[in-house]
């Protein structure tokens, strides 16, 4: 095993062990025993950096193993079986135990411990990372800092320019692939007829 695999797999460890949410939390505990859902690798180019993991990726322990996974496999143009490839995509959501539901039955934002305990330290130990798809508002808040635009919808409007500039790794900002913004793609048919394009053209390239 490489220093960068045994590095990894001691990340990886650490990750599952976690409980700072229920036992040390910021603000409020996590309502239910942790499960920490989070696909690292010291190969892999592309990494999804999503929001938290829902419900039935709670209770499966797969990450994007529901119809929201089925819509961002659809737009990165691949397969269950190349996605889940973990030695060519990482999975590093900024949340990665389900935080529960809102009073409207939506899921509360990502539990802020895992960027505080875990982020950098997991971005460090990925340096071959090469392209990093950044899905939803807390991501982009991540991973784009003060380039990021005023709302979601022009920082995804502006995801060819991000992609243009060249950067290393290169960022992509998307949108949450959820149901819930099925309404938003149908009012913003620049996404898929500019974006998607351009997305699967960049996840060819770093899976070839």
């Amino acid at each position: 095993m490489s220093d960068a695999e045994s590095t990894i797999h001691t990340l990886t460890e650490q990750i599952a062990a976690c409980r700072l949410c229920r036992d040390s939390p910021t603000g409020r505990a996590l309502p239910h025993e942790p499960r920490p859902v989070v696909r690292l690798s010291a190969t892999a180019r592309i990494c999804i950096a999503g929001q938290a993991p829902g419900n039935l990726v709670h209770q499966t322990g797969i990450p994007f193993n529901d119809p929201s996974g089925d819509r961002l496999r659809n737009w990165m143009g691949v397969d269950r079986e190349v996605f889940y490839d973990q030695s060519r995509i990482a999975i590093v959501p900024m949340g990665f135990c389900f935080p529960g539901n809102d009073a409207k039955g939506g899921d509360l934002p990502p539990r802020k411990e895992c960027q505080t305990q875990w982020h950098d330290q997991i971005f460090r130990a990925m340096p071959q990372v090469s392209l990093v798809l950044v899905i939803g508002q807390y991501a982009q808040r991540y991973h784009l800092g003060d380039r990021r635009e005023a709302n979601l919808t022009e920082t995804v409007r502006k995801a060819l320019t991000y992609w243009q500039e060249g950067t290393v790794p290169n960022y992509l900002p998307l949108p949450h692939p959820s149901w819930r913004n099925t309404g938003w793609l149908k009012r913003n048919p620049w996404f898929e007829a500019e974006i998607l394009p351009a997305l699967r053209a960049e996840v060819a390239k770093f899976l070839s």
